[in-house]
């Protein structure tokens, strides 16, 4: 224990941090050149610092006997000690380095439109109050679009609609949430699937004329596929646009729109919304990121926030 304390005192006296960077690396590797090499110093400017470090501790570290490198006592006492001290110096410069990146710095966020409609206000409101320093910038585009920027480094995440499509690069997923699908209508128009009705049918669309989506869009594909498999093809009264622009033209009472309940709820003022009957339609909605690139601070700490709001919505 004397011996323990004497070294964490002499420590504290002068004892450099880069000596025992060297110190620990000769210990590990029981050669003077190898060492050097591992910490990319020369030779003899290694062999100093540690003869400089035996004589602040007062002790010899290493036994040297025809190239044979042992650890003394004073020397196997002082390695868990450095390692520790090495290991506690690297965790605080990373917890500074990650402090400061959340004091600036960007977020690139890609999302579909009726994402940045319905989920994302809340969060990105709450994210800013907590980190006002991070700059947010959005990406809105349709799925397969933001799997694209995603591979190309131009996302650091993105909000995506799973299965995701084919062939996609490797993007690690993780399920955010399940959303329901609704029809919304113009309330001066008859009621979809006739008046009175609390539901309505995929098959009831066949008589209804249908505000779409522009193509790849993947609300679009959704719904034209569930026509096709209730057996009919849709009939479009307008067709092209985005989320606002197929609210305003419903609103206008052009035809009825099927979109996500969370747009529905937030944006749907002046609109009939008509729940869809069992089993109904949904999309699954993933938080992506690259596989081979760990997404920064900034961007893991909204991702956990992302995350957090899924539990809350569960």
């Amino acid at each position: 224990m004397a011996r323990l304390v004497s070294i964490a005192g002499a420590y504290d006296r002068g004892v450099q941090f880069q000596q025992l960077q060297y110190f620990v690396a000769v210990a590990e590797t029981r050669h003077f050149t190898r060492a050097a090499d591992l910490v990319h110093v020369a030779q003899p400017s290694l062999s100093q610092q540690i003869k400089a470090l035996e004589r602040e501790l007062g002790a010899d570290l290493f036994l040297r006997a025809r190239g044979n490198i042992t650890l003394t006592d004073a020397g196997e006492a002082l390695l868990p000690l450095a390692r520790r001290i090495l290991a506690d110096a690297d965790t605080a410069r990373h917890e500074v380095l990650e402090l400061v990146q959340l004091r600036s710095g960007r977020v690139r966020l890609g999302a579909t439109p009726s994402l940045c409609t319905g989920l994302l206000p809340d969060v990105l409101r709450a994210f800013h109050d907590r980190y006002p320093g991070i700059r947010l910038l959005i990406e809105e585009g349709g799925s397969h679009d933001l799997v694209r920027e995603l591979a190309r480094g131009a996302l650091d995440l993105a909000l995506v609609v799973l299965p995701l499509p084919t062939p996609s690069p490797a993007l690690t997923t993780v399920e955010l949430l399940r959303e329901d699908l609704v029809v919304v209508s113009s309330p001066e128009a008859p009621a979809p699937g006739g008046q009175g009705r609390r539901t309505v049918r995929v098959s009831d669309l066949e008589r209804e004329r249908l505000v779409m989506f522009r193509h790849g869009y993947d609300l679009r594909e959704l719904t034209v596929a569930a026509c096709r498999a209730e057996g009919f093809e849709p009939v479009f009264a307008v067709e092209g646009g985005e989320m606002d622009a197929v609210l305003g033209f419903v609103r206008a009472g052009l035809g009825v729109a099927v979109v996500p309940r969370m747009v529905a709820t937030r944006t749907g003022r002046g609109l009939r919304v008509t729940p869809l009957a069992r089993p109904g339609l949904h999309r699954t909605i993933a938080l992506a990121h690259r596989s081979d690139v760990a997404p920064p601070r900034a961007a893991r700490e909204l991702q956990r926030m992302l995350l957090e709001r899924r539990a809350a919505l569960g």
